[in-house]
């Protein structure tokens, strides 16, 4: 009934076609050029939603308009709102099949961030126990360990040719050296578990079809880093295997190469947590206005924050690479002063930087220092920031961390 009243005024309409200037709706086709004796044309009704989206738009371009504004045409407008909507969505998405698929890949993601953490906590043990170097070889898809006593006998002589046995574990029993290979051979190991961790996933996610191509090239390139980072791990390892260059220095890594193997772990780290994070929540929570206003001052702040917590970590590397903590146990002071008078004292000067061990513990103390204030003046400038209650406890959770770090 609705329908046929529709079409009445319609047609009433299309009687008066002066009206705004609107044509018939109605539209004329001719016979194929085939059929060349007829001059018939034949007459079709467009259809009722067709008919009102004619008239919706010819009736908004009608309203009067303001001086001086401009008010685009709804065609127009709705067209780019789709449009927009549909790259939206093509870019923030990493991965296909839904809700699911993006649990199933972000569980895995997370799992693999928090594996490469723990093998920077195991990494760090390794060093401790003084355990890097009792391995003198390496493979990249890694061995088995001795089985039998003259196994272990024959691996133990590998250690006794090394500057560290010599120099400082001169006379270590068996069952000693027994622990330090295994504190080394577990590092190794726990490595490369984590690739069989990440390769079986990728393959039955990308089987799957889960995987995006975006996704897909970010996460082959955190494995060629991680794959890398076995290959930085042993040529770290070598240069301690090397002769000191005095009598009277122990032997110990390379500090540069050290760093380049913190540095590399932490951006593997990094890379997994923030895809992980990219993946179960492709948006921002946009509840309100002023909360995405308030996310974006943060991320202005905490960007070069960020920078600079990176930096303190890596000058921590180069205090651990030189042995630079056992310099100076006090603080703040160093000793008895501020500033130790020995900090400029190697040539070229950029050299006590990363060599120095009182410059290098000075440098590292320094940037510890700026990175809680750093940290602490973002917590105070989102005080007054009207955020997400999930950002602010961020925010006050890391505050709190470099305060203990500190």
């Amino acid at each position: 009934m609705l329908g046929r009243r529709f079409l009445s005024s319609i047609a009433k309409r299309n009687k008066y076609s002066s009206y705004h200037n609107h044509q018939p709706l109605i539209r004329t086709t001719k016979p194929p050029s085939s059929s060349s004796s007829s001059t018939h044309e034949t007459v079709k009704l467009l259809s009722p939603p067709i008919i009102a989206r004619h008239y919706f738009i010819n009736a908004f371009r009608s309203l009067p308009l303001p001086k001086g504004q401009n008010v685009l045409c709804f065609r127009s407008f709705s067209r780019t709102a789709s449009v927009g909507a549909e790259q939206k969505e093509g870019l923030k998405l990493l991965v296909n099949g839904g809700a699911q698929a993006q649990k199933a890949v972000g569980t895995w993601l997370f799992c693999s961030a928090a594996w490469v953490f723990s093998l920077v906590v195991l990494g760090g043990i390794t060093r401790l126990t003084r355990s890097g170097l009792s391995m003198t070889d390496w493979k990249f898809t890694g061995t088995l360990p001795p089985m039998s006593d003259e196994e272990w006998h024959q691996e133990f002589e590998k250690y006794k040719q090394s500057p560290e046995y010599k120099r400082v574990n001169k006379g270590m029993k068996l069952e000693d050296f027994k622990f330090i290979y295994w504190m080394e051979y577990a590092h190794r190991m726990w490595g490369r578990a984590l690739g069989v961790l990440f390769v079986l996933p990728y393959s039955y996610f990308l089987r799957k079809g889960y995987i995006t191509v975006k996704l897909g090239l970010r996460l082959c390139s955190l494995f060629a880093l991680g794959a890398g980072q076995g290959l930085i791990g042993w040529w770290m390892v070598k240069s301690g295997l090397e002769e000191p260059p005095s009598e009277y220095v122990q032997p110990r890594v390379s500090p540069y190469r050290l760093a380049a193997h913190l540095t590399s772990a932490f951006a593997i780290y990094c890379g997994l947590f923030w895809t992980a994070l990219s993946v179960v929540m492709p948006e921002p929570p946009a509840e309100s206005l002023a909360w995405v206003r308030g996310a974006a001052k943060v991320k202005r702040l905490a960007l070069p924050i960020s920078l600079l917590v990176g930096l303190t970590a890596i000058s921590g590397a180069f205090v651990a690479g030189n042995d630079a903590g056992h310099a100076f146990n006090t603080f703040p002071k160093m000793g008895d002063t501020w500033m130790p008078d020995d900090i400029f004292e190697m040539t070229p000067l950029i050299r006590n930087f990363f060599e120095n061990t009182s410059t290098v513990q000075l440098d590292h103390r320094i940037l510890a220092t700026a990175s809680l204030l750093s940290v602490a003046i973002l917590w105070l400038s989102t005080r007054k920031l009207d955020i997400h209650p999930a950002v602010r406890a961020l925010v006050g959770g890391t505050l709190g961390m470099a305060s203990l770090q500190l």
